[in-house]
């Protein structure tokens, strides 16, 4: 069997690292050299610290092929992504295609493999915000409607799509499938690498001192200079009121913030807020694990606090990850500051025991669970 996965964002390299592992270990077990990974890199993440430092530290093997896309706006990334892909399927000629999460790469991968008539197997399906302002939801809904093999990390999620209809009684090959989440495995497995290691560099003078993490990456967040800017002032009035924040910018935020005249004065204004480089997969583990709070806008993120024990402030309107509101990990803020503030205030204050968490994303071997499923499928 031959499978062909398509990555290009930080949260992929993550969750297809964890596949790709449970792959390897088969291969060396086996003597028939009838399973074969194909791996492509779409170029969506191409900065060092956004790519390559996640292959080398999560042992992800060198892509097969590397589509060099860059950045772009989201129709210009998804058409390059997709004239590339074609030509590669076409090239490769495997059994299925694997596409993970919910970035313009996961979409580029189904459409491609959809319009050749492969068959795409989504990890991570079924989640749903609700909200189709969010590219993200976008892609998601249509990578799930293009799939045959829907994994998905949770009961909620698979009551997702069953209520859009999927499994479709005329799609009789199409599966939906409960695994549990690739990122909990991720976290049990590589977050024991991460045992001993130091605060990175641009946490000077914070160990054993309490500071807030912070995350920031959203499209509808960081490409409205005035939204962001609203963020910016909530972190330094936390950083003030509360305690230090620490936010590792994406570069492509760095560069708006550079460009707007009113961002650079709100940067350099702040005394509370500080603006680190982004973190390797480790780095950013060691931060959460000794973070007293996890303040983001990602959808990732606010999994990986949960997986380290640590209450999360959700700087959004909205969840795909609805179970961690319900257990009281999670806290939906809005993006308005005083609200921010009083989420914050409110969890920091909350005691949460990591010892009494709910088991809400499987057992740490959903890797291994979709790689049977997958080689099931193809017999």
């Amino acid at each position: 069997m031959k499978f062909l996965t398509v990555v290009g964002a930080r949260p992929q390299f993550i969750k297809a690292a964890v596949v790709s592992r449970a792959v390897r270990s088969r291969i060396a077990a086996s003597t028939d050299g009838s399973l074969r990974e194909v791996l492509v890199h779409t170029g969506q993440h191409y900065d060092a610290s956004m790519s390559q430092v996640f292959f080398d530290e999560l042992d992800i093997p060198k892509p097969d092929h590397h589509l060099g896309v860059g950045s772009g706006s989201h129709g210009a990334q998804t058409g390059a992504m997709l004239e590339r892909l074609e030509s590669v399927i076409l090239q490769e000629k495997p059994d299925i295609v694997l596409v993970y999460g919910d970035t313009n790469s996961t979409l580029a991968g189904a459409l491609a493999a959809a319009k050749l008539h492969v068959p795409v197997a989504h990890v991570e399906a079924g989640l749903r915000s609700f909200n189709r302002r969010m590219p993200e939801e976008l892609n998601r809904v249509m990578t799930d409607h293009l799939s045959t093999l829907l994994f998905c990390p949770t009961q909620t999620a698979i009551e997702n799509l069953r209520a859009e209809g999927l499994p479709h009684a005329r799609r009789a090959e199409v599966n939906v499938i409960r695994t549990g989440d690739v990122m909990f495995d991720a976290a049990l497995f590589y977050g024991a690498r991460a045992d001993g290691r130091p605060l990175p560099s641009g946490f000077n003078g914070l160990h054993g001192k309490d500071f807030i993490l912070a995350t920031i990456h959203r499209a509808e967040n960081t490409d409205d200079p005035v939204a962001l800017g609203r963020l910016l002032e909530a972190l330094e009035q936390i950083g003030e009121r509360l305690m230090p924040v620490v936010w590792p910018v994406h570069p492509r935020t760095r560069h708006l913030m550079e460009r707007h005249e009113t961002l650079r004065s709100i940067c350099s204004r702040a005394q509370h807020l500080r603006m680190v480089e982004p973190l390797g997969y480790l780095d950013m583990v060691v931060a959460e694990r000794r973070a007293r709070l996890v303040l983001t806008d990602s959808g990732g993120v606010q999994k990986e606090a949960f997986f380290h024990g640590k209450p999360c402030v959700t700087m959004r309107t909205e969840t795909e990850w609805v179970e961690l509101i319900d257990a009281g990990w999670n806290v939906i803020a809005g993006t308005e500051p005083e609200a921010i503030m009083t989420a914050v205030e409110k969890m920091l204050n909350t005691y949460l025991d990591p010892a009494k968490q709910p088991p809400l994303y499987g057992d740490g071997h959903a890797g291994e669970a979709i790689l049977e499923t997958l080689v099931a499928w193809a017999k």
